[in-house]
């Protein structure tokens, strides 16, 4: 029999050539939002992976909504044309799909490298900035309090993400995927946590959907019809009272209605006090539901890494693509190692054929896995 996880995929007028996906993944390594050589690097060895698509990391609407001061960014011709020089770099080298993560920080920002101290925020010695969230709760006790977002700010923001997307048609990126997710800034809009506005943007179900509904069809709208958009949500935040997957259900019922074209469904990220019961795939139940719920292609991410696994997920209906992070990270030719656990034939650049078509080498590290797995 076939393999699943290897066989096309469709989504809009974009084809796949299999299932896999690279996540977005931050590098913290661009210079006043500019991609670097760290990026030719990083990207380019995805894009002769033989994933279906990479997505490019949390790439920030403006410059207030990074991260940290080294987060990429696309809010300025300068941004543009570094992002420019990587892309056209991974298509001369190789065949993935190339996608794009636009992101606005919120509360979460002027942090600190995450190897650095952990992410925590910025001391106004250090450059802190600030930061904007949908009402001034901070992320945690020691965090500085953000400026809500009054009407002007909420153009600005939406402007920005719209901007953004000009910008990503521009450079011919394949995909965009829009952040709602990990508690950063539109994700604050949907929890009850952190939205508690007493506007048409705060309340009830349908209120606190408005602002990211605005964003996303703002974004749909100065994109090519067969460009596809996607969402990344966190289907819960793992803590009582707040997003919730029976909220989720609805949010991407309406998201489908506005043309959205896919979900990476994710958890988690709003709130200090979540508790996340991690382990392999733990979060594909939660890509199920929604895909039933929704009835939108689904991507499921999370502590995926066997190859028997990822194959599973696509075959008992869970979800529809998979997302690797830190299993590229650890083996950027994952794809090809799980092509031959599959039986599967994938692409990869001719320079490599003795490692691609290396029946030794495949043959003795699918054996001392099983070994190993025997020993356990």
């Amino acid at each position: 029999m076939s393999s699943v996880l290897f066989s096309p995929f469709e989504l809009r007028g974009l084809r796949l050539d299999n299932r896999i996906m690279v996540s977005p993944m931050c590098q913290y390594s661009a210079v006043n939002g500019c991609a670097t050589n760290w990026h030719l690097m990083h990207l380019g060895k995805f894009a002769v992976s033989g994933v279906g698509v990479m997505v490019i990391e949390a790439t920030h609407v403006e410059a207030r909504g990074r991260i940290t001061s080294h987060c990429l960014g696309l809010y300025s011709d300068e941004n543009e044309a570094a992002l420019a020089r990587v892309i056209k770099f991974c298509r001369e080298a190789g065949r993935a799909k190339i996608g794009i993560q636009l992101s606005h920080s919120g509360r979460k920002g002027s942090a600190k490298l995450p190897w650095e101290a952990r992410g925590r925020p910025l001391s106004p010695e250090e450059g802190a900035w600030q930061c904007v969230s949908v009402g001034d709760i901070p992320f945690d006790c020691d965090w500085p309090a953000p400026q809500p977002l009054d009407r002007a700010g909420l153009e600005r923001v939406k402007r920005a993400h719209v901007d953004a997307a000009k910008r990503c048609v521009r450079l011919g990126i394949d995909l965009i995927e829009f952040h709602v997710a990990h508690g950063y800034l539109v994700h604050e809009f949907l929890s009850p946590l952190t939205n508690h506005r007493t506007d048409e943007y705060g309340g009830s179900l349908e209120n606190r959907m408005r602002f990211p509904l605005e964003i996303f069809a703002a974004i749909r709208a100065v994109c090519p019809e067969t460009m596809p958009v996607g969402v990344r949500v966190s289907a819960t935040d793992h803590v009582e009272g707040g997003w919730d997957v029976e909220q989720t259900e609805v949010f991407t019922k309406t998201l489908k209605t506005a043309g959205c074209d896919y979900i990476t469904v994710s958890s988690g990220g709003l709130s200090t006090q979540q508790k996340i019961a991690i382990g392999e795939g733990y979060q594909i139940p939660l890509a199920r539901r929604v895909r039933t719920a929704s009835g939108l292609p689904t991507v499921g991410v999370g502590m995926i890494y066997r190859p028997e696994h990822a194959e599973a997920i696509i075959h008992n209906g869970d979800a529809d693509l998979i997302a690797l992070a830190r299993t590229m990270l650890f083996d950027p030719h994952w794809v090809w190692y799980a092509a031959s656990v599959l039986g599967a034939d994938v692409w990869y650049p001719p320079q490599y054929i003795r490692g691609y078509r290396s029946d030794w080498l495949r043959t003795n590290r699918r054996g001392a896995e099983i070994e190993e797995s025997r020993e356990r």
